[in-house]
């Protein structure tokens, strides 16, 4: 499980360490691609297949949204391990869209990690806070 935010230093070739405690989980190979909002996912290998395998399922034509999804998700992954220091080097094309520079804030987010600009991390926790009751809300509402 990944809980907690960590701001690291991206160096000079493009690594970024990785808490300590997230290590073990991403040890057996990670998977980086692009989020929804601006920022880089971080799939453990197994938690990747668990979201992958449904959007991979063959169907005669998939739907627009579907390939869209797809191209989305699959286009912009990159498979990684960690190296003997648990560093990953990001991939400059998902650094820019999430636009980290010499810094990253690391998120955990249970089953998966988010990497943010510490600029649009404090944003879209700002946001978040905003949001978090009407969220609540609606989901006890469901239950």
């Amino acid at each position: 499980m990944f809980l907690g935010e960590y701001e690291y230093r991206v160096d000079s070739k493009a690594r970024l360490p990785l808490p300590p405690k997230f290590r073990q989980e991403l040890g057996g190979g990670l998977i980086l691609t692009k989020g929804a909002e601006a920022c880089i996912v971080v799939y453990p290998a197994a938690e990747w297949h668990k979201l992958a395998d449904p959007l991979a399922a063959r169907t005669m034509m998939p739907s627009q949204k579907k390939r869209k999804l797809n191209r989305h998700v699959f286009s912009s992954a990159f498979d990684l391990t960690l190296d003997g220091q648990g560093r990953i080097a990001l991939p400059s094309p998902l650094r820019s869209y999430a636009h980290i520079d010499d810094v990253a804030t690391i998120v955990g987010v249970n089953n998966y990690v988010e990497l943010w600009s510490p600029i649009l991390w404090n944003s879209e926790k700002v946001s978040d806070e905003e949001q978090v009751w009407q969220i609540t809300e609606s989901l006890e509402d469901h239950q």
